[in-house]
C-alpha cells in the first residue's frame, strides 16, 4: 500500500487557502485482491458514508459559517480518501469565501469526485438540526456476552461456523477494534451484521470480531474483510455489513457492504 507521501502519521500545518490538492487516493484494488476478489472489483453492494463535524467556510460579508456533513462514497469507487488528507483538506475551507452553503457542498462533491474516481454524494447539515443516536438499532441482537471458551487476540476467520436451521436475523456487537496500519492508534466500532441463511453461532462470530483487536487495517478495509469472510464460511443466501466507527479528528467513517442495494448504515450511533 503506497502511503510513503499521505499526510498520516507525520506532522503538518494546517492550510489557511482552498487546496483540493491535499486529498490524498488510497487505490482499493490491492486490499481487494488480498481478500479474494481477483479482479480489484467490487461485486455487491455498499458505501464508506462519513460524518465531518467540522466544516466551515466564510460568508460574502466575512463572517464564518460553519455545517456538518455526510459525505458517501460509493463501494465502487477506484480509491478511498486517506482520513487525515480529508481533514486538512476540509479545513482549506475556513477561509475560502462562498456565496452559500450549496456551493460549499457542490464545491466538496467536485473535489471528492474527482480524487476517488466516483460519484460522491455530500449533504451539508445546520448544526441546529438534530442528529439523535442510539445505542443499538431496532431489530439486532447484542451478542457481547457471548461465552468463549477461548479468546483469539489474532485474526481468526476459522472461528466462523454454521449450523441448522435456517434463519433471518440481525446482531450486533460493539467490540471491534482493529488499529491504524499507519499510525498503529487504535479504532473503535459497533459492527451490525445482518443475514438470511444457515444459523451463525454467536460465539465463534464474537471471537472473530475480537480477533480484529491487533489487526492494522482501515475501517473500509476491515468491513470487506468481515463480508468476505461470512459470505466464504457461511454462505448466507442474503448479507449487510455495516461498521459504525467512533470520531477521531472530527471525522467517523461508516462503511457498509450488502447483497442488496437498499441497505445502508442506519442511525447515528451514541459513540459518535
Amino acid at each position: 500500500m503506497a502511503l510513503d507521501n499521505a499526510p498520516l502519521g507525520k506532522s503538518s500545518e494546517y492550510p489557511d487557502q482552498y487546496d483540493p490538492s491535499l486529498l490524498f487516493p488510497v487505490a482499493r484494488e490491492e486490499n481487494r485482491r488480498r481478500i479474494g476478489l481477483y479482479d480489484g472489483r467490487w461485486p455487491w453492494f455498499g458505501e464508506d458514508m462519513w460524518q465531518a463535524w467540522e466544516i466551515s467556510w466564510l460568508k460574502p460579508g466575512g463572517v464564518p459559517a460553519v455545517a456538518w456533513g455526510e459525505i458517501r462514497f460509493p463501494a465502487a469507487s477506484p480509491a478511498i480518501i486517506e482520513s487525515k488528507s480529508l481533514k486538512l483538506y476540509l479545513n482549506s475551507l475556513n477561509q475560502a469565501v462562498f456565496s452559500s452553503p450549496d456551493q460549499v457542498a457542490e464545491t466538496i462533491t467536485q473535489d471528492l469526485s474527482s480524487a476517488c474516481g466516483a460519484a460522491v454524494d455530500v449533504t451539508l447539515l445546520s448544526v441546529d438540526d438534530s442528529a439523535p443516536a442510539i445505542g443499538r438499532p431496532e431489530g439486532y441482537e447484542l451478542i457481547d456476552d457471548e461465552t468463549l471458551e477461548q479468546v483469539a487476540y489474532d485474526y481468526a476467520p476459522e472461528s466462523l461456523t454454521t449450523s441448522e436451521p435456517v434463519v433471518s436475523e440481525g446482531l450486533c456487537s460493539h467490540l471491534l477494534k482493529s488499529n491504524c496500519p499507519v499510525t498503529g492508534q487504535p479504532d473503535w466500532a459497533t459492527v451490525l451484521i445482518r443475514y438470511s441463511g444457515r444459523k451463525i453461532d454467536r460465539a465463534g462470530l464474537l471471537r472473530y470480531i475480537v480477533s480484529f483487536r491487533q489487526k492494522q487495517d482501515f475501517h473500509e478495509h476491515c468491513v470487506e474483510t468481515i463480508f468476505t469472510d461470512l459470505m466464504a464460511r457461511c454462505q448466507p443466501e442474503s448479507l449487510m455489513v455495516c461498521a459504525r466507527y467512533t470520531r477521531r479528528g472530527g471525522l467517523d467513517i461508516n462503511p457498509w457492504r450488502s447483497t442488496c442495494a437498499e441497505d445502508g448504515p442506519g442511525p447515528r450511533l451514541v459513540r459518535q
